[in-house]
């Protein structure tokens, strides 16, 4: 894959799994952090629609960028290849940086407010794989400094993503609905 800049989404999505794996992240933990985001207001949705979700949301470019570059960071942190002041901030995830939020802002942005809604909730809260991630990096372990972010949001995004459907799902109930036929795969 040298030499190359642009990869299909079904690419992006292996190229993410490996990424997020080499990182200690798996997707079924972000699908669990993303389930119990969302069963909190809709009870029936189930461990599969949300999966799907995250797979649709790991194929995206912005989000393929977003992840290979905070992973990269977080990876040239461990290696001490990053020097001077900016280490010391990366290696202790320091509250004051910011910029790993801004990833994850941008990526759950992807789903619009309420997905930055949920990103915010997810980021204080540190549920599950999140906290898991956010600990490590401050207990010594691996730097995390961006995929703690980067995981929440993407939980965050595919839990947004997921009422979007079941939503639309609903409206089409509705006999005063008329559907249009889109191609979009968003």
């Amino acid at each position: 894959m040298t030499n190359r800049t642009l990869f299909s989404r079904e690419e992006m999505l292996e190229m993410n799994i490996k990424t997020l794996r080499e990182r200690t992240v798996e997707l079924e933990e972000i699908v669990e952090v993303a389930f119990r985001q969302q069963a909190r207001w809709n009870p029936e949705i189930s461990r599969v629609e949300v999966r799907e979700s995250v797979n649709k949301i790991l194929s995206l470019r912005d989000v393929f960028h977003l992840l290979q570059l905070g992973a990269e960071i977080d990876r040239l942190t461990d290696e001490h290849l990053i020097t001077g002041p900016i280490y010391d901030i990366l290696k202790a995830d320091l509250g004051m940086f910011g910029i790993d939020e801004l990833f994850g802002l941008e990526l759950a942005g992807l789903y619009g407010t309420i997905g930055k809604t949920n990103f915010g909730d997810i980021d204080v809260n540190k549920p599950l794989v999140v906290d898991r991630l956010n600990e490590a990096g401050k207990d010594g372990g691996m730097c995390h400094t961006f995929m703690d972010d980067i995981v929440g949001a993407i939980a965050a995004a595919a839990s947004t993503r997921v009422a979007q459907v079941s939503n639309e799902e609903e409206a089409k109930k509705d006999p005063t609905v008329k559907e249009i036929k889109l191609d979009l795969d968003i």
